[in-house]
């Protein structure tokens, strides 16, 4: 066992300059933090295999989840079940940090709707 932080973890870049990194990444679990800038969101996608919990770290959120939208603050999340369509944005002036945790691992499980 080691210990995990954004400062041993693999790090990866998406979107309009937000960061991402791979706390836990396995086949049956993942666990990313994640960090947004103000002003920035993800593509919709789904995931077909994938069950995810989005939870809010600092900072505010917008979680689509189809027609729905759901504002999360810190210490609040939004499980996302298989085949939902979703994307999660920053509307806030601020940045955001959450986590995404998946079972399984969304590594080849996502498909972008646009």
């Amino acid at each position: 066992m080691e210990k995990r932080s954004r400062d041993n973890a693999e790090h990866y870049v998406w979107g309009a300059g937000c960061d991402g990194w791979r706390l836990v990444d396995v086949p049956g679990l993942s666990v990313i933090e994640e960090s947004m800038p103000a002003g920035t969101s993800e593509v919709r996608h789904f995931h077909a295999r994938a069950r995810q919990f989005f939870f809010v770290l600092s900072g505010e959120a917008v979680l689509e989840c189809g027609s729905e939208r759901h504002s999360l603050a810190a210490h609040e999340g939004v499980e996302v079940p298989p085949g939902q369509v979703h994307r999660i944005l920053n509307q806030a002036a601020d940045s955001l940090r959450f986590l995404v945790i998946s079972a399984p691992s969304t590594r080849a499980d996502r498909v972008n709707e646009e």
